[in-house]
C-alpha cells in the first residue's frame, strides 16, 4: 500500500461522526491523527477551535512570497454508520477500491492533501505561495468549522476536496431550509364546516409552490441546471375525527449563482400573501430558515481554473471546468472573493452511501494535481 492509501486507511479507521449526530464522537480522534501527521514531518502546525473539543487543525508551509496564500482544505467530519453492509471503519482493500465509512467523503481527499503539503515540504524547493492546509470540523452538519476558517482568512486561491471524480468544479448550488405552518380551527369531522382544515389550506401551499417550480425550470443555469424546490417533510393532525388545526411542511431550496437567500424567501412571503386574498381561509406563516448556504461560482478565466485544467489535461484527465448541484465548504471562500474550486477523488454517488468507497486510483492521482496546484500556482 503506498503512503497515501496507508494513511487514508488510518484516516477510515478513526470514527469521526459529527457529533450533532446520535452517538457521533466528534472529530477529536481524528484532528489528534492529523495534527501529529505534521507535525512529526516538521511543518507548523495549530488548532482553532469551533466547538469544545471540536478543533480545526491547520498546517502552514512557507512560501517565496509571503504575501500570497493558497488553502487546501478538507473536512474531518462523516455521517452516521446508519444503514452501512459493511463494517464502517475497516478500510477493506477490494478490487482497487478501498470502503469505509468516510473514504470517498472526505477522508480520500483529505488524505491526499495531506501527503501533497508534506511533499511540498519534504522538497528542496518552497513553493510559490504559502500553503495552508486546513483539516476542518462539521461540514455535515452546520459548516461552522470552514466559517470559522474563513473569519479574517485572506488567500488567493482555495482548494476545496471533495468526490468530483477528479473534475474541476466551479460552481455549485446553494440552499435555504425553512418550514411553513398553516393554521386552522379545530372541529369535530361530523361537522367539518364548523372547523378550518389547515391540511386543506396546506394542500393550496404545496400547489402553488409546485407551479413556481416550473417557472424555475425555465431558467436553467448553464453548468447547474436550473433552481429547485422540494417539499420533503409533511405534517398535520391528530386524529382522523379531527378537523386538523395546524399542519406543516419543511422545505429545501436549491440556489443559483445569483440568487440570495433574502430575496428568495421574500419571493415565497409573496406568494403565500397572494394566496391570502385568493383564499381568506389560507393562514400561513413562513419560519426562519433552519439551514442557509450560498451558491458559488468561479470565474472559469481565473488562474486557478487555467491551472487546474492544464494539469488535468497533462494528466490525460478531462480539462473542461463543470458544476455541482451539492453544497459544501467551498462557498463560504466564494463569499469572501477567494477564487475556488471543488476538486477531488471518488463520486458522490459513493457518499453517505450503504457500501462506500473510493477508487484507489483516483486517490493517488489526485495527490499528483494537489501537489502540482501548489508547485505550479503563483
Amino acid at each position: 500500500m503506498s503512503p497515501v492509501l496507508s494513511t487514508l486507511a488510518d484516516l477510515v479507521r478513526i470514527n469521526s461522526i459529527n457529533s450533532s449526530y446520535e452517538g457521533g464522537p466528534g472529530e477529536a480522534g481524528l484532528a489528534a491523527y492529523v495534527r501529529h501527521f505534521f507535525e512529526q514531518r516538521g511543518i507548523e502546525t495549530w488548532e482553532q477551535e469551533v466547538f469544545p473539543g471540536r478543533n480545526n487543525v491547520i498546517a502552514r508551509v512557507p512560501g517565496r512570497d509571503p504575501s500570497r496564500r493558497v488553502v487546501f482544505e478538507a473536512h474531518m467530519d462523516t455521517v452516521s454508520i446508519k444503514g452501512m453492509t459493511i463494517d464502517p471503519f475497516d478500510p477493506v482493500l477490494k478490487d482497487g477500491k478501498m470502503h469505509g465509512r468516510g473514504s470517498v467523503d472526505d477522508k480520500a481527499g483529505l488524505a491526499a492533501m495531506m501527503h501533497a503539503i508534506a511533499d511540498i515540504h519534504a522538497s528542496d524547493a518552497k513553493p510559490p505561495c504559502e500553503l495552508w492546509m486546513a483539516a476542518v470540523v462539521d461540514e455535515e452538519y452546520s459548516f461552522r468549522g470552514v466559517v470559522k476558517l474563513c473569519e479574517d482568512l485572506h488567500a488567493h486561491a482555495a482548494i476545496v476536496a471533495e468526490p468530483t471524480e477528479m473534475r474541476c468544479v466551479i460552481a455549485s448550488k446553494g440552499c435555504v431550509r425553512w418550514r411553513i405552518r398553516t393554521k386552522g380551527k379545530a372541529a369535530h369531522s361530523a361537522k367539518p364546516h364548523l372547523g378550518i382544515n389547515a391540511i386543506t389550506a396546506m394542500a393550496r401551499v404545496v400547489l402553488a409552490m409546485q407551479e413556481d417550480h416550473a417557472r424555475l425550470a425555465a431558467s436553467p443555469h448553464p453548468l447547474l441546471g436550473p433552481g429547485t424546490c422540494n417539499v420533503g417533510v409533511i405534517k398535520g393532525g391528530v386524529q382522523v375525527n379531527f378537523v386538523p388545526d395546524e399542519a406543516v411542511i419543511e422545505i429545501d431550496r436549491r440556489l443559483l449563482p445569483g440568487e440570495e437567500v433574502e430575496t428568495v424567501l421574500a419571493g415565497y412571503q409573496a406568494m403565500l400573501d397572494g394566496l391570502k386574498r385568493q383564499h381568506p381561509d389560507v393562514i400561513a406563516e413562513m419560519e426562519k430558515p433552519m439551514l442557509q448556504d450560498w451558491p458559488f461560482q468561479t470565474e472559469a478565466t481565473s488562474p486557478l481554473v487555467t491551472l487546474s485544467g492544464d494539469i488535468l489535461r497533462s494528466m490525460q484527465r478531462d480539462g473542461t471546468v463543470c458544476g455541482v448541484p451539492f453544497c459544501s465548504d467551498a462557498s463560504k471562500f466564494g463569499r469572501l472573493g477567494i477564487p475556488t474550486i471543488l476538486f477531488g477523488p471518488g463520486s458522490i454517488d459513493q457518499a453517505h452511501a450503504a457500501v462506500e468507497y473510493v477508487e484507489c486510483s483516483q486517490v493517488e492521482e489526485a495527490l499528483r494535481f494537489y501537489t502540482e496546484v501548489a508547485r505550479r500556482f503563483v
